[in-house]
């Protein structure tokens, strides 16, 4: 009818096409050091004067060609080297002392390298950013170079794993970032990567202050920031050392729990859970007793893990009394009935975590709107 009226006509899979081109993704681009500036007077004012780092410690890495200023904004540029000593990555942080600081990965780096020194022993020294890395070393000179050390640009696994990877006599991992959420989030997560590749020998050095930075500063009288507390973490662990170990009647014991749930007393449920867990252990010939298996809850807690999320944490609570309930009834194996109480114990503590958190914010957000309409 269109041709008839004399329309042209196009056929539906053209219009589709020309209304939604396709995409085509461009090619990686190569990976390129930035231009070095003829000198590093630069990078030397800003890493010994504002942060307060060694000559010596900047000279070392300078002379392996891994530290050098840029020519086109002063940046200083620091490189990742691979097995053969060929720049793979390059790092730029601004060094100005004012305004908002700058932090860039240069386009084409190949993330499995990043700024490192490795020495010849077992232990390897891992941080969150290179002005860390090179504080640490200001901090800790002496036999330094004996060791390795790494600096992920961030809490990311992959340049770590490599690094492991390449060298083999590296077995015994430090883990150095920053004494903050996000540094304390990090850390466990690296060890929990780490213990699935097969490596144990993983520790944990935190900074006093927020980093080692900042204990660099506090040293030389300058304003340092102070170690920010994990508040999900230390909920978490005052929740578990506050639990009170109640009697377990094997007869009432479903009933307490089940009311708890629907009260919406999780302090109260993870605790008779929890006595629970530790009765059916005895029960089976094992010496874990309460205090025993509230250490194992702290142990085991990973901060990082399902942040938020209230809603999937009620159904974690909800699944987790359910199979708790049912093994009690239908006698279950004692040992499987006491995992299933544990289980049950962490998810009301979590959840209750979670409620505390939302009170707070909750708080605060009023008080801020007070003080600004108040």
């Amino acid at each position: 009818m269109q041709e008839l009226l004399g329309y042209t006509v196009m056929p539906e899979y053209r219009q589709k096409y020309e209304r939604s081109p396709p995409k085509y993704f461009e090619p990686k681009k190569e990976f390129q050091l930035p231009e070095r500036n003829q000198n590093m007077h630069r990078v030397y004012a800003y890493l010994m004067k504002s942060r307060f780092i060694s000559q010596e410690i900047i000279s070392h890495f300078a002379h392996q060609h891994t530290l050098y200023e840029d020519a086109q904004y002063h940046n200083a540029v620091f490189v990742g080297l691979d097995e053969n000593g060929i720049p793979r990555q390059a790092h730029k942080r601004s060094t100005t002392t004012f305004g908002k600081s700058f932090r860039m990965t240069c386009t084409g780096s190949d993330t499995r390298y990043s700024f490192a020194h490795f020495g010849t022993s077992d232990k390897l020294f891992v941080f969150e950013a290179p002005i860390d890395m090179l504080s640490f070393l200001t901090l800790y000179p002496q036999n330094w170079q004996e060791h390795s050390y790494i600096a992920t640009n961030g809490v990311y696994e992959k340049a770590l794993l490599h690094s492991l990877k390449i060298h083999p006599n590296l077995q015994e991992i430090v883990l150095c970032t920053d004494n903050d959420e996000g540094g304390i989030d990090g850390a466990y997560r690296f060890r929990d990567i780490l213990n699935q590749h097969g490596y144990q020998k993983i520790k944990r050095f935190a900074p006093p202050m927020k980093d080692f930075n900042e204990v660099l500063k506090a040293l030389n009288g300058a304003n340092a920031l102070p170690a920010v507390p994990h508040r999900r973490l230390e909920i978490y662990q005052v929740s578990v050392d506050s639990m009170t170990k109640y009697p377990i009647n094997l007869e009432q014991l479903p009933k307490i729990l089940s009311q708890s749930m629907q009260k919406k007393e999780d302090h109260i449920l993870a605790e008779f859970a929890l006595a629970g867990s530790a009765f059916f252990l005895q029960k089976s010939g094992y010496s874990a007793g309460f205090e025993r298996l509230q250490e194992k809850l702290k142990q085991e807690y990973r901060p990082y893990s399902g942040k938020g999320r209230r809603l999937a944490k009620w159904h974690d609570l909800n699944s987790a009394l359910r199979k708790s309930l049912q093994n009690i009834r239908n006698r279950a194996d004692p040992v499987q009935t006491a995992k299933a109480l544990f289980e049950l114990a962490d998810c009301a503590v979590k959840l209750s975590v979670e409620d505390t958190i939302s009170s707070e914010q909750s708080q605060e957000s009023e008080e801020t709107y007070s003080q600004a309409y108040g």
